[in-house]
């Protein structure tokens, strides 16, 4: 980075979120919404180049697709990728998406359909969509743009739309070898799943947050991963990548209000 450059806090998400596909082999990258899925780019075209991508509508791309009005950029089409051929990868556990759910709880279930009681919701939202498949199917990371106790609920989420670890929800015979979630990124820390029984972890504070504030955030009890530290800024590489792949500067408009910088940062 060259001195006194600005870094974004949606910039330093993108890196953190990019972190969910590395050493995933030659699998299907799926980053739902603007920061995932430049972090999916950015994970192809610098640490994990073997990932699989699509134009977001019918063929596979060698190069990822940058975001918004094309102009005169030619996508780097190889192969066709037909919906079908879409369920393939998710049925076959061939696919990483990473998803921007309304609710999330403590055993990594995730909601998208209703708020409140179910039988009479104070809000519908996308309802559940592939969730239930893709939870079981293959593994998932997700995106949060604004931790807090209304995200990560203190009991159970309102709705399960997406399958988790708690053992209540699986009936004798259910086979749960496939329910993966690998990262949460949110514009406070990254957290995982890693703990004792699956318990929520914090794996690393952004810059200037601490657990306590964290903590103070979600619904639910929280552990430190060992190792706990910082989440690191962008390097000078992956910057230019992001800005490549989102000329527009759409990664701006994701995150509430007008959060400040990361840092000014200096040289590195």
């Amino acid at each position: 980075m060259t001195e006194n450059e600005v870094v974004s806090l949606a910039e330093l998400m993108i890196v953190a979120a990019s972190e969910a596909w590395r050493d995933n082999g030659e699998l299907l990258a799926s980053g739902i919404g603007v920061i995932p899925r430049i972090g999916a780019s950015l994970a192809k075209l610098t640490h994990s180049p073997e990932l699989l991508m699509t134009d977001s509508e019918a063929f596979l791309v060698s190069e990822p697709v940058p975001l918004g009005a094309r102009g005169d950029y030619q996508p780097k089409y190889e192969g066709y990728m037909s919906f079908e051929r879409v369920f393939e990868c998710v049925w076959g556990g061939k696919r990483h998406a990473m998803i921007g759910p309304t609710q999330i709880d403590r055993w990594g279930q995730t909601n998208l359909s209703s708020v409140g009681p179910y039988e009479k919701p104070k809000s519908a939202i996308l309802g559940v969509r592939g969730l239930p498949g893709n939870s079981i199917n293959h593994i998932n990371s997700m995106i949060v743009p604004n931790h807090g106790p209304r995200v990560f609920v203190a009991g159970e989420v309102d709705m399960v739309s997406g399958v988790g670890y708690k053992p209540e929800r699986w009936a004798p015979g259910m086979k749960q070898d496939f329910v993966d979630i690998r990262l949460v990124v949110t514009d406070l820390c990254v957290l995982d799943f890693g703990g004792p029984d699956h318990a929520v972890r914090v794996k690393s504070l952004h810059p200037g947050v601490t657990f306590e504030q964290v903590q103070a955030a979600t619904g639910f009890p929280l552990l430190q991963a060992p190792g706990m530290g910082e989440t690191p800024l962008p390097t000078a590489e992956q910057l230019a990548v992001i800005r490549r792949m989102d000329p527009h500067n759409l990664r701006s408009q994701q995150l509430k209000g007008n959060p400040p910088a990361v840092r000014t940062a200096a040289a590195a």
